[in-house]
Order: structure tokens, then sequence, then C-alpha cells
């Protein structure tokens, strides 16, 4: 008697052939995989860049209360908290290719100072200490900066100062810093005075008119190598325009040049075209009319 093949052992039947249109299939199934895992790997590769800078904005008030928006707000990095008086500026280290954003204010302890009302000299007295508070941000080039929507200056590897401290509590100023859009270059050169520039020991007062707009007066300072902040308060004149500059002065913690003069009265020596002595580690304050 013959035997029969054992079911399941595959001797007793020829091995059956795949259809060449299954064999196509197959291979066609994996290099769709091959494909899929390929572009896959690329797109997370695209996400995984950096995106390009575009906006960030710093909200604070004048016993700081710093807040940090903007789509671009991962490329600002701390840059620390110092106390400082008599006007005088903390030497942030700012690293190569950066910008340094520093903000002044009270510290939160003096909301009772700050609630007396606004100064007429936008500086403290010798025996008050203010804060500087430090950013780095990264923009990958130029940048604009603007003060409560008001354009400053364009911005490459530089310092950006604003001071609050003569703000009313409630105020609130808000730096911004953003790429240009529109497929615009931005600033193709550096504003002058800003390379190759050295703190003067003198120099001479411009002639600064209220209303002036803020690229001439700032053009001014920096020709004359001036360290400048911005501040902002209400005041007469159309807003985003100048309404006054207070440049320091050595021989008195907080002796002052104001451009124009206050209430059009002229001070010996502290006048347009007047040749004074500067004070280094105190910056000259550009303030804008909110």
């Amino acid at each position: 008697m013959r035997s029969h093949p054992r079911p399941h052992d595959g001797r007793g039947h020829p091995r059956p052939r795949r259809p060449a249109a299954l064999r196509t299939g197959a291979a066609a199934l994996v290099a769709a995989l091959l494909a899929t895992g390929c572009e896959a790997a690329a797109t997370q590769g695209v996400q995984e860049q950096a995106e390009p800078f575009t906006t960030v904005r710093f909200t604070l008030g004048p016993q700081g209360g710093i807040e940090v928006h903007g789509a671009s707000r991962d490329t600002v990095t701390p840059a620390g908290s110092y106390t400082v008086s008599a006007g005088r500026a903390h030497p942030f280290a700012r690293p190569a290719g950066r910008l340094l954003v520093v903000l002044r204010h009270w510290p939160e302890t003096g909301s009772e100072r700050a609630s007396r009302g606004r100064a007429p000299r936008l500086l403290e007295p010798p025996e008050q200490s203010a804060v500087e508070t430090g950013f780095v941000v990264d923009t990958t080039g130029w940048a604009l900066a603007d003060l409560d929507g008001h354009p400053l200056q364009w911005l490459r590897d530089d310092t950006i100062r604003v001071d609050t401290t003569n703000g009313a509590v409630g105020d609130l100023t808000r730096l911004t810093l953003s790429r240009p859009h529109g497929g615009r270059s931005g600033q193709p050169q550096p504003p002058p005075g800003d390379r190759d520039c050295e703190k003067p020991s003198q120099t001479v007062l411009p002639a600064v008119e209220p209303g002036a707009p803020v690229t001439a007066v700032l053009t001014a300072l920096r020709e004359r190598c001036l360290d400048v902040q911005y501040a902002a308060l209400p005041g007469p004149g159309r807003p985003g325009t100048v309404q006054r500059v207070h440049v320091p002065l050595t021989g008195h913690p907080v002796a002052t040049a104001f451009l124009p003069p206050l209430d059009g009265t002229t001070t010996p020596g502290r006048t347009p075209g007047d040749k004074v002595h500067t004070d280094p580690s105190r910056p000259t304050t550009l303030v804008l009319t909110r």
C-alpha cells in the first residue's frame, strides 16, 4: 500500500510558485516604505533646524516685572540682574554676534518710591539704587528695535538700554526686536560711531530740538561716541519723536546737561555748543515722547 505523505512537511507536493505580480507588489511596497522613511527623516531634520528670528518683546514697569513675549522668545538668555546707583551702568559682557538688552528699573520693593510720580531729571538721587537686568538675544543678523511701537534703530552686535525708573506706577514700557519683513535686507551698514569708538572725556553738546526724529539725534550722539539709553515719557509733541536728551557730566553723581535746556533756561557750560566733561560710567539718556 502506498503511503500518503505527511500533510504539513511539504515533501509530498512541489513548492508553490509565487506569481510575478505578487513579487512586483512586494518590491513596490518595500520601495514605498524606504521612500517614506527617508522622507520622514528629512522632514525631521528640517524641523530640528532653528526657526529664523522674527520677533521678541520685553514688557516691564518701573518696578521691573519683566515679561518676554514673541515667536522667537527662545532666543533670549538671561544675563543677570545687578544693583546700580547714581545713574551708573553695569558692565555686562556681550557675546560676539549677539544683541545685549539692558532694562533699568527699581527693585520690586521700591513701589513706594516709584509711586511718588515722575521726577524732572530721570536720574535717581545718589542714595537710591536701581537695578539693571540684562538679556542676550540671538537675532542671527540685523534687527529693528522699537520702543512703545515707535522705531529706534537697527541693531547688530550691539547693546540697547532702556530706563523705566522715571515711570509712574502702572506704566508699562515695551521694547520690541524684529527682523525685516517682505524681503527687505534691513540696515546695510553699522550706524555712525558704532565701530572703533572710545568713550570721550570731553565732548561738544549737540543742539537738540523737541520733536526731532530719533535717527538724527542718535546719529549726533553716536558721532560723539556717547553710550545711549532710551526712555519714554508722556509729553508734548508727536509720539515717537525726541522730547529731551540728558548728557551725564563729571563732578557730581547726578550732574547732567539737559538738551534742550529746561524751561528755556541757559546754564553756563551746559548749553548746546559748549564743551563739557562727560562721565563715561553713565549713559546718555534719549527721551522719547510716548
